[in-house]
């Protein structure tokens, strides 16, 4: 796009803005009564806003019409099951629909916290506390520093928030 002396920056964002506005208003907004026949599909969406780090929980979501494509976009949650128990990694607003890369699992492990490490090979089984350098979900990797050693050992996560090193 070429610039000439009619536009100038702040009028083009200005209206790739609004281009934008519609564009999203026609995606997500609500049928009308002139659609006919059209395909709906029912998403669950927030109740209210959901701040990064917060659960999301079944009181937390309501379902919401929208146009059959939207449950078709790569990505879009079409189901409670996948949500409730999740965390968002961002904000998400009411009545949008949630994407994959918006939740995450929650954490396991919290960054500087004391866990058990174990190490368990044949008969042999060791087992230390060591401090947690980073936060981690079940099966992640995360870095572990060992309390009476020093030393810094890496090991996946398990169920029930002990990390496990040694793995092959």
């Amino acid at each position: 796009m070429f610039l000439n002396k009619n536009y100038d920056i702040a009028s083009m964002v200005r209206a790739a803005g609004l281009q934008f506005s519609c564009f999203f208003y026609l995606l997500f907004a609500p049928s009308s009564a002139s659609a006919v026949n059209a395909q709906q599909a029912i998403l669950p969406v927030p109740s209210n806003i959901i701040y990064p780090g917060d659960s999301i929980t079944d009181n937390s979501l309501i379902d919401k019409e929208f146009p059959e494509f939207t449950n078709k976009m790569t990505g879009i949650f079409d189901s409670r099951s996948g949500l409730v128990g999740k965390v968002a990694r961002r904000t998400l607003m009411p009545g949008q629909p949630i994407s994959a890369s918006s939740i995450a699992e929650p954490n396991a492990v919290a960054n500087g916290t004391k866990i058990r490490i174990f190490y368990e090979s044949g008969a042999l089984a060791i087992s230390a506390y060591g401090i947690a350098l980073q936060s981690g979900s079940v099966g992640e990797v995360v870095s572990v520093r060992n309390s009476s050693t020093g030393l810094t050992v890496s090991g996946a996560i398990q169920k029930d928030g002990s990390v496990r090193v040694g793995m092959e």
